[in-house]
Parts: structure tokens; sequence; C-alpha cells
């Protein structure tokens, strides 16, 4: 193994089943293998043909050392993509026109027992050259209960780097940390990515559980108002712009949980945990295990049917239905939703040169954003969309709406809107430029703040995951049944910080 490392395009390369080598290594335990391929840059965030990553795979063969290993090295490799791509994206936003604009995350189900802990938030977005700021107020949940809190990310990009700040008011404390990674910071990153024995533990004892959006049959059509006969094309007034209703069909939300890791007692809780609920909200629900194919004396765990390295490796050679690594045990739920967008063609914002940028800053570490983002980079019908409810997870919506841009339906303190000189001429239906001013102290943090540098001394939680057992578990289960702490993935950039006393009436009164 090690002379192929001389060469890197080897660990790149699919092997006659579609594996990469790392993949192949995870899949049959040999965890010397894994590191020595970590260790020369094999990429732990690759996701496989049939939409199982490296981590997942990993988890699948009960191996805990292996799975720390191969999450250590993927959180490492989330983290310096973070600091590599955060001064990209802050140099594109320095060609948009400055702006303020604020998005109202609002997180719905028609599940009543969600329904009710279901919060919503309002991002405060400043934008000004190379400098961004984004405030929020929603930090977690615990023991049933949302937590509020108030923080403000600060992305602050020039010549020579860029920088990010998290400020907590409650604490008076920013976090600051300079979007950079040195040769001689790598080691100590990685260390830092070590992840918990808890938390491998919990991987190892729940569910395997994928989740995604499949829009290849998506249509959007208009939606129609008014009685049978005297229907017609829905439009909406949406802060200030009026905005026509359009429905996304045919979007499938898939939901697929693998248990061949679990043993016989993890398996038995999950499930004693089903309530007739939950079979009923389990549409188009599919079991599959393994087929039952021979098992050989010779076999082992990682390899129950006993492939040789020339049957695996010789193209023409037929498995039938054979393969290594554990037997899978899946299940899998399609369920098929309708999102909802209200796009003005009046709206002055650009969608692909102010808001995606910002967006694509957000979904780096945050599910939310990156979902949005996937939606909204499809081919929309002309229009802003000032306002879209998407499915998240399998009973959680989220409907996101832009208002008070630029402080035009309520004024904000350091921000100036200059109005257009000219009306458009007749003919010409594309909105007229608004130009706003965002003054320089917006991206400074108080001065009577305490300043420290990074403070995060553990490496970022699987958020999605996180959101997603709660998704699921909350909608499912009868209410107080579970006790565990979960944390939505509300937190702007997960590369640094830790919460730093007080709070500064002056500067929350400022902005």
């Amino acid at each position: 193994l090690l002379p192929c490392m001389h060469t890197s395009l080897c660990i790149f390369v699919l092997d006659p089943r579609g594996r990469t080598p790392l993949e192949l290594a995870v899949c049959l335990g040999h965890l010397e293998s894994t590191r020595v391929l970590l260790r020369h840059s094999a990429d732990p965030t690759h996701c496989n043909a049939q939409g199982w990553t490296v981590l997942q795979e990993a988890v699948s063969t009960g191996d805990p050392e292996l799975v720390q290993l191969v999450l250590q090295y993927r959180d490492y490799k989330r983290a310096t993509e973070r600091l590599a791509g955060i001064p990209e994206l802050l140099s594109k936003l320095r060609q948009a026109r400055d702006f303020y604009v604020e998005m109202k995350w609002e997180f719905t189900s028609w599940v009543p027992l969600v329904s009710k802990v279901c919060p919503s938030d309002v991002y405060r977005v400043w934008k000004s050259g190379s400098c961004l700021r984004v405030d929020t107020t929603l930090l977690g949940f615990e023991h049933m209960t949302w937590l509020k809190g108030r923080r403000s990310y600060i992305f602050k990009g020039g010549e020579s780097g860029a920088v990010v700040m998290e400020v907590d008011h409650e604490k008076q404390v920013v976090y600051t940390e300079p979007l950079s990674l040195s040769p001689r910071d790598a080691p100590s990153l990685l260390a830092a990515m070590l992840p918990s024995q808890e938390n491998t533990a919990q991987r190892l004892t729940s569910p395997i559980v994928s989740t995604h959006l499949n829009t290849r049959n998506i249509a959007f059509e208009r939606n129609k108002s008014g009685i049978w006969g005297w229907r017609s094309e829905k439009t909406e007034v949406v802060s200030g712009y009026e905005a026509k209703v359009y429905s996304a069909s045919n979007v499938e939300l898939v939901t697929r949980s693998r248990t061949e890791h679990l043993s016989d007692q993890d398996k038995s809780r999950c499930k004693g945990s089903k309530t007739p609920l939950q079979s009923f909200l389990g549409i188009a629900e599919q079991h599959v295990s393994h087929n039952g194919s021979h098992v050989s004396q010779c076999a082992s765990p990682h390899n129950p049917t006993a492939i040789t390295a020339e049957e695996y490796f010789d193209p023409e050679f037929p498995l039938n239905n054979r393969d290594i690594g554990r037997p899978v045990e899946l299940t899998s739920k399609v369920q098929r939703f309708k999102a909802t967008l209200w796009l003005s063609e009046a709206h002055p914002l650009s969608l692909a040169e102010q808001v995606i940028p910002i967006i694509d800053l957000m979904a780096i570490s945050n599910a939310h954003f990156a979902k949005l983002r996937d939606f909204i980079t499809l081919q929309l019908p002309p229009g802003f969309p000032v306002k879209i409810e998407i499915p998240l997870f399998h009973v959680l919506n989220a409907r996101v709406t832009f208002s008070n841009l630029c402080g035009c339906d309520e004024p904000v303190n350091a921000v100036t809107v200059h109005t257009p000189e000219a009306a458009p001429q007749a003919g010409n239906t594309a909105p007229p430029p608004l130009h706003c001013e965002v003054d320089p102290s917006v991206f400074e943090p108080p001065a009577e703040y305490t300043t420290l540098g990074p403070g995060r001394s553990e490496p970022m939680r699987d958020e999605d995951d996180n959101l997603l057992q709660f998704a699921i578990q909350q909608s499912l289960l009868d209410a107080g049944t579970e006790s565990d702490q979960v944390r939505p993935c509300h937190c702007m950039l997960s590369i640094p910080l830790r919460r730093g006393k007080r709070q500064s009436a002056h500067y929350l009164q400022q902005l």
C-alpha cells in the first residue's frame, strides 16, 4: 500500500465494484490500512453510488476505533475546507451591492406534537464590501425546550486574508479566529477533531440514517385562487412586493435507515419505541435484508461470503449478489411533498449575485441553509423568491421569508437607504436598483467586550444528524419519552468558537 501513496491518483480511483481504496479498507475493517490512506489525503467525505458515506460504512462495521478514526479525519477535512472556502466567498460578495435584509425562518409540521415545539428565528444580515454580519437568536434544543440567546457572526475579508468573529452579547465575549491554516497548525487542528467516546458510542448504538430531497422530476405550476369557474392565477403581497405563488410538485423526501451494526438489544429498543403514529408515517416503507447467500466456513464478519481478491477485482467475475462488508439491513421511506414558492419580479435583490453567495457561506456548516441552497439553485421560474416553504425532514418543514430589505419596512440603525432617483422607463419591467450604505461600525464588536482567541475545544457535532434525530423522534414518539439532548444546526459557522457576561445595552440598542 505504501508505494502506491507516492502517486495520489490511486487513492481516488474506483475499483471494479465502485469503491475507493479507503472505502474498501473500511468495509473490510482494516484499521491500519484506513489509517495510512487517511494520512495520505484519502477523502473521508466520499459518498458512494448507493449514497452512503465512508463514515456510515465505518459505523456499519461496528468497530469503535475505526469509526473514531474516520470521524476525526472527516471533521478535519470539513474544517480545512471551510477555512479555504470562506475567503473566496467573501471575495465574491465584494462584487455585489451592499444591503441589509432579514430572513425569517419558521419551522412547521403537520404533526400536532411537533408543531407545539417548532421555533422561529430571524436572521439579520448586513453586507458591505467583503464584510458580512449575521445575527441569530436560536441556539439549540434541550429537554424539549428551544434555547434562545443573542449571537452575532462577523466575517471580514481583506487583502491579507479573512477573519471570523463570534460575539456573545449575553456574556460580552468575542471569539475571533483568522481564516487561514498554516502547515504547522494542521496537526493541532487534527488532534482537536478527535471525537469523544460518547459520540462514537452513540453512533454505534443508533441506526445509520440518510435523508435527501429528490428533485429530478420536479415541476413548477402556478397556484389558482377563487371558486370553480372563476379561478385565476394566485398572487399575494409578501414584504411589500407582489408575488406569484407557485407549487413545486414531485418533490420526494427519501429517508433510509441501516441497522446491521446494532446489537439485538439495540434493535429491540428501536422497535419497541415505535408507535401507531410511526407506522402511519412510514409511507412507502420497504425493508431490505441479506438475501441469504451461502456463507463459507472461511468467511469473516467483514467478508461473510468469502469473496477472494481475485474474484473481487475481476470485473468479469459475477458475484451474484454477494458483497464484502456486513449484510445490509435497510429500511427506506419515501414521502412526496409539495414545496411552495412566492416569486416577485419586482424585487430589487439579486438571487445570484447577492443572496446565493451568502447562502453558500451559511451552508458550509448549516444543514438548513444547505437544503435551501440545493432548492433555490434549481431552474426556478422568473422572479426573486421572497418566500419559500420546503420540507427539511420526515415531518418538518421550513418557511423562509425575506423582508425589510435595506430597512425600507422598518428603519435599522447604521443602515442608510438611498432611494432610486428616477422611475423606470415605460416598457422596462426590471425593478430599479436599491442602494443602501452600511456603517462600518456594524462589523466591529463593542469596545467593552472581552476579545479572546479561538476557544472551541471540541470538534463540531454532526448537527444535521442531530436535528434529523430530533425531527423523527419527536414526531414518532409520545411526548416526554425521549430525554436525548439535541442541538439543531443554527450555528452560522462551526470552526470557531466557544461561548465566553453581561449584555451591552448600548450595542444592542444601536443595532
